[in-house]
């Protein structure tokens, strides 16, 4: 496995190349959302970011994670904090767990945008506002992308810390080892 060497090169450059690739599909992901708009002439309304809290909730993670892979995109080739593991793999969990709740906030909006809640008689939105549900849907794309790095550069981390520990030994092993009188 000399693609998985702790320290090795091909696993700093995939490293470095999955931070750097999140950059731009969040950088992404924000202008989508904060410019996503339509108004409807039959209804008077002008649909937003703005009018949903769940979006604004996903912008905020969204520039925590593009702000954080750029961070550590440049962290990465300093030597003082590459060698502190622990740092990359914490961080690295607690932004794929924000992101998971940003797609959910997200993934709670479409649905209600297609099909609505009856029970509070809020009717579905996208047969009026079609532009912005597309857009919607392209945000989550881009969420689901983001997570992927992140999941993916989790592993990368948890590998690096956990390669500098021995396995632990058998004891039933050790003992079959040991001579018999």
């Amino acid at each position: 496995m000399g693609f998985l060497r702790d320290g090795g090169c091909n696993l700093k450059i995939l490293d470095f190349c999955l931070r750097f690739f999140v950059i731009p599909v969040t950088v992404a992901s924000i202008w989508l959302t904060i410019s996503n708009q339509q108004s409807n002439s039959d209804y008077g309304v002008l649909l937003s970011f703005t009018d949903f809290k769940g979006l604004q909730y996903t912008v905020a993670v969204s520039a925590a994670s593009c702000g954080y892979a750029l961070f550590t995109a440049v962290a990465l080739w300093v030597t003082s904090l590459v060698s502190k593991p622990w740092f990359f793999f914490v961080s690295d969990q607690v932004i794929a767990y924000l992101l998971v709740t940003s797609m959910s906030a997200l993934a709670e909006i479409l649905y209600l945008v297609y099909h609505g809640d009856q029970g509070v008689t809020w009717s579905e939105a996208c047969t009026s506002y079609g532009k912005f549900c597309d857009r919607l849907k392209l945000v989550f794309v881009l969420l689901a992308i983001a997570l992927c790095c992140f999941i993916v550069l989790a592993a990368i981390s948890a590998f690096r810390v956990f390669s500098r520990y021995d396995f632990p030994s058998d004891p039933s092993k050790e003992l079959e080892e040991e001579p018999k009188c």
